[in-house]
């Protein structure tokens, strides 16, 4: 794909950005790197490969979802709360 300065007017369109007229020419030539750069998966084949969602065979596992009332952990966090009143946060008041 080539980048010309017609379809950098047409991004900058799309994206409601607007381009220095000095940088342009830069833009167009990052543009134009990643552009290539990307093209270069086009030429990989993957006409025997499995499409695959994750990396461990048989999905992800999962744990045990066991409560923990580590008082340590509620101490430490309590701690750095800006207001807080018999281990919960203070919050101002919305509802009247």
């Amino acid at each position: 794909m080539n980048i010309n300065d017609k379809l950098l007017s047409k991004l900058e369109t799309l994206s409601s950005l607007k381009i220095e007229d000095d940088k342009r020419e830069s833009i167009i030539n990052q543009l134009s790197e990643i552009v290539n750069f990307v093209e270069n998966l086009n030429e990989l084949d993957l006409g025997s490969c499995e499409a695959t969602f994750t990396t461990v065979a048989g999905g992800t596992p999962f744990r045990e979802d066991v409560p923990n009332s580590d008082e340590s952990t509620i101490k430490t966090i309590i701690k750095y709360a800006p207001r807080a009143q018999n281990g919960f946060f203070v919050v101002p008041k919305i509802i009247e």
